[in-house]
């Protein structure tokens, strides 16, 4: 079981797919009944800074009212369940959507005194944050929306918000729904965040919530169709065969929360091999800087792997361990290997 590692198969399966360069976008429609509809495309990042800049864009095109919001979400399928992924509010366990801010977590501060605020001032307070925030004692807290539902409908109230801020003025409902055809193009938003700079925070924070979204995301490269996780399987197992050989590694999740992933040692050094032109990428172990790895953790699972430099050069190493041990002792390894 890889467990986290499995996210440096999706970084470069993303990363050859997409090239490192690549720009995540979002589309801005305005319809004939002056509904604003965000057209969801499965950005990953789309952070409350970067949904700041959209509704910024937004008023600049001369747009000060609209007369309701509307979510376009068609991209991503009815198969988005995660296998792996437990139902708790830990932020890891955030689930997937089409449209999704803020890794499709909330954080929350419950005052001394009993109120409830936002953890962030980019970010205002939601009726859907406010209601998972009710039962939170005192404190600071980062939570996740539970479910695509939620975090969908968490979205539009955010970007409503936001919106407001801007300067336009949201009047009527925000539904769900295709956008109607006629509904002319008003903006596309790239991401001012590159694919690479996407994927370094993901591989040093194991944000399972991007490595995920890349993974389905994946399944519909070029905006096609509707994305779907069964066939992201297909996609990413197809691409380890045809990129890298393999022919018995089993792909069920590009995070690593999945027990049902299978991978050797020998097909993480032969990952790592191919990962060599972006292994700037990588994280680098805290306590040494001769050290670029991955690590990944489940219930009685414990691995690492990336580069060690010895020799005057890069070494690879790939290190599986199932049973319980010392949390420290992959590093102490890794450093080894470095000596």
């Amino acid at each position: 079981m890889p467990a986290s590692t499995m996210k440096l198969l999706t970084a470069y399966a993303a990363l050859e797919t997409w090239g490192r360069e690549h720009r995540f976008h979002t589309d801005i429609r305005f319809d004939d009944d002056g509904v604003l509809w965000v057209v969801g495309h499965g950005d990953p990042y789309l952070v409350s800074e970067e949904l700041m800049r959209i509704a910024t864009a937004v008023r600049a095109r001369g747009v000060t009212r609209i007369n309701g919001l509307g979510l376009d979400t068609h991209a991503l399928g009815a198969d988005t369940e995660i296998p792996g992924r437990s139902h708790t509010s830990n932020p890891y366990d955030a689930p997937l959507s089409a449209l999704a801010a803020n890794f499709n977590t909330v954080s929350l501060v419950r005052e001394a005194d009993g109120r409830l605020r936002s953890g962030e001032s980019q970010t205002p307070l939601t009726a859907t944050a406010r209601a998972l925030g009710a039962g939170l004692g005192a404190g600071r807290h980062r939570v996740n929306l539970v479910d695509r539902a939620r975090a969908e409908r968490h979205f539009g109230e955010l970007f409503a918000a936001l919106l407001e801020r801007a300067g336009v003025s949201v009047v009527g409902p925000i539904r769900q729904a295709r956008a109607p055809r006629g509904a002319r193009l008003l903006y596309r938003h790239h991401n001012s965040r590159t694919l690479a700079e996407m994927i370094a925070p993901m591989l040093e924070y194991s944000t399972n919530f991007i490595a995920n979204g890349l993974f389905i995301k994946l399944s519909d490269p070029k905006d096609k169709g509707v994305a779907g996780m069964a066939e992201a399987r297909r996609t990413v197992t197809r691409l380890a065969r045809e990129r890298l050989g393999w022919r018995d590694a089993v792909i069920d999740d590009g995070a690593g929360l999945s027990r049902a992933n299978r991978l050797s040692a020998r097909q993480l050094i032969e990952l790592l091999d191919a990962f060599v032109p972006y292994r700037d990428l990588m994280p680098r172990q805290d306590d040494d800087p001769r050290v670029l790895a991955k690590t990944g953790t489940l219930t009685g699972v414990s691995s690492y792997a990336g580069y060690v430099r010895r020799n005057g050069g890069w070494g690879r190493f790939a290190l599986l361990v199932e049973q319980p041990v010392d949390r420290g002792l992959r590093q102490r390894l890794a450093s080894a290997l470095a000596r």
